[in-house]
């Protein structure tokens, strides 16, 4: 348990997965890069921008050489002015043109890549939700969160920041060799020779530094993970008199963490001296072999001057690319896991609600024929076998059975969460599929089990039920619910902040919000799936007086565990490990002394009785 906590928490801490980048995975790409379209005018103009910043920028190491060998009585350039003065006052000229070219550059590239993220997280989030619930079955939701949050993070810094970066870094790389060939082929020769081998170098001690670092944080969050279980079990670590095997195993991590975070300071010594003494020497060595060309004539002062500059220009450049490389790596990455989600077919929903709205009314006659059913994730399993029922409109069904017997599904079904493998699920006579998918769900509601409230206020959460209702249709929807008396208690009423996932309420007042909501929705057809099962009797009395009023005049769909609630109902079904064993009202099924629905009923009152 501990090691398997250990490898989601790491993953979470660890930096984004790499993609090789290629022409295919450019290819792949290519979609994301279709949002800068609308945007391309002023992509276009930022990119001009970014040369020409790059270009002028490359321009001052040119003018300082010039400035120090005017100072000389020398003129470095035929094309630039004869005096300091002059020079002097061109470059601070220069200098401001540079300033507001960035200015715009930086602006037009932030505005592009934020409008262009913007469409790409609303996409990407409207095909989420839009999604068939087998999708979600296979995911985990810190997963697709993550998708939305740190891939398109990564995504958005390198359209922001990374690949303006590359750009820049290229042309000031480009530039500056051109021009230190320019100044001096001899000095350029002998940088080059060196520069290379200290890059490489680095890159190498660099990957290896990382991966010291990131076993130091895969241990520190193996040991977060240890205080974690720890006290959230502490409870059994007491019982069992186990807090010294707790301590120990924490000290043990800790031992290891330090060992590790030792191991990697040797290392980022010996690899800061080593840089150090290198990059040192090499600016040493080329100052020294420049001094030597300029004692013989082959240089001046201010040629040297510009040499350097042009010099550390290129290595700047040069030790930039790694991280950047890398960068654009986990960007190709990222956008292939967010195209995963864009490339998924996504339900007959639109993002435009009016779209959505009830075209073909349902009158509340439903009925399976021989549908036979198997999660996609578990083909292997069948879940329903062959069954087949019909239901007026307006009658009331029950289904019961033990658990894992396919109750459950069947509320999914009727849904269009999912679809049978064969047989056909009729509503009004005709098939599913004749009916648009928001049609059906639009007039189906559920009340489970497990009511789940969002984090907004009351009102909010009863008008999820129709997003239109005013406050009267609210609170009728709530008083016919047995809601209103508990919500007008609260101090702030019907804006009451319920908390996340309705923690601040009990079960039955949870319970009764979902049925006001199911109330407004107005369904023709209603599921209650073990709407009643987990609440204490008088939470449960107050329930069942609101169902009975959701029930009133609409096909009702009960799965229930307590067979005391399910009498009443007009038929009743008896499912066994996905087979329907028995159907019939009450009264026609305790008559069966063999049948499963009386050995349960007298189970249940036996266990009543005791």
């Amino acid at each position: 348990m501990a090691r398997g906590r250990l490898n989601s928490g790491s993953k979470a801490e660890a930096e984004l997965p790499k993609a090789k980048i290629n022409l295919d995975s450019l290819r792949r790409i290519a979609k994301l890069i279709s949002y800068l379209r609308p945007h391309r005018g002023k992509f276009i103009a930022a990119i001009i921008f970014l040369f020409l910043s790059s270009l002028t920028g490359l321009a001052f190491p040119s003018f300082l050489g010039a400035l120090i060998d005017a100072a000389q009585g020398k003129q470095k350039y035929k094309f630039l002015p004869p005096t300091i003065n002059a020079i002097g006052t061109l470059a601070f000229a220069v200098l401001f043109v540079q300033a507001i070219i960035s200015f715009f550059r930086v602006v037009w590239f932030v505005q592009v890549s934020e409008k262009a993220l913007a469409d790409i997280r609303r996409d990407t989030y409207f095909r989420l939700v839009t999604l068939p619930m087998n999708f979600f079955a296979n995911r985990r939701v810190g997963e697709l969160n993550s998708r939305i949050s740190a891939d398109l993070s990564q995504i958005q810094d390198t359209m922001t920041t990374t690949f303006a970066e590359m750009i820049r870094q290229m042309v000031l790389l480009v530039g500056g060799i051109t021009l230190l060939t320019i100044v001096s082929f001899k000095l350029t020769l002998a940088l080059l020779l060196m520069l290379p081998v200290l890059i490489v170098v680095a890159v190498v001690f660099g990957k290896f530094i990382r991966n010291l670092s990131r076993q130091a944080q895969d241990k520190l969050a193996e040991s977060n993970t240890i205080i974690e279980e720890t006290l959230q079990g502490i409870a059994n670590v007491k019982a069992f008199v186990n807090e010294a095997y707790e301590a120990a195993r924490y000290n043990k991590n800790l031992r290891e963490v330090v060992k590790i975070a030792v191991k990697g300071a040797v290392f980022r010594g010996i690899f800061a001296s080593f840089i150090v003494f290198c990059l040192f020497g090499a600016i040493v060595g080329v100052i020294w072999y420049g001094s030597v060309l300029v004692s013989h004539h082959e240089l001046s002062v201010g040629s040297l001057t510009t040499f350097i500059l042009y010099s550390i220009f290129v290595g700047a450049a040069m030790g930039s690319f790694p991280e950047l490389y890398a960068n654009m790596q986990k960007a190709v990455g990222a956008s292939e896991r967010v195209l995963e989600i864009l490339d998924e077919t996504g339900e007959d929903v639109s993002i435009d609600a009016s779209q959505n709205e009830i075209r073909q009314k349902i009158q509340g006659n439903l009925s399976f024929n021989n549908v036979v059913f198997a999660y996609p994730s578990r083909s292997e399993l069948t879940v329903l076998k062959d069954v087949s029922f019909s239901a007026d409109a307006g009658q009331r069904i029950a289904i019961v059975g033990p658990s894992g017997s396919g109750k459950s599904t069947m509320a999914a079904l009727i849904l269009q969460f999912y679809h049978p493998q064969s047989g056909t699920i009729q509503f009004d006579g005709r098939d599913a599929g004749e009916f648009a998918l928001t049609d059906i769900r639009n007039q189906v509601a559920i009340v489970p089990q497990d009511v789940l409230l969002f984090g907004g206020t009351i009102k909010e959460n009863i008008a999820y039920g129709k997003l239109t209702a005013t406050d009267d249709e609210i609170i009728a929807a709530a008083k016919k619910a047995n809601a209103d008396q508990f919500i007008t208690s609260f101090p702030e009423g019907y804006d009451t902040v319920v908390g996340e996932r309705g923690v601040k309420l009990s079960g039955g007042q949870r319970q009764r919000i979902a049925i006001a909501r199911a109330l407004l929705k107005n369904p023709s057809i209603l599921i209650l799936d073990e709407a009643t099962s987990s609440l204490d009797s008088e939470s449960e009395r107050l329930v069942q007086e609101a169902l009975e009023v959701l029930m009133k005049g609409r096909t009702s769909m009960i799965i229930a565990h307590r067979l005391s609630t399910i009498r009443e109902a007009d038929k009743i079904i008896v499912l066994e490990k996905g087979v329907v064993l028995e159907t019939g009202n009450h009264q026609q099924l305790m008559e069966n002394e063999e049948g499963l629905y009386r050995y349960l009923s007298q189970l249940q009152y036996e266990t009543a009785q005791n």
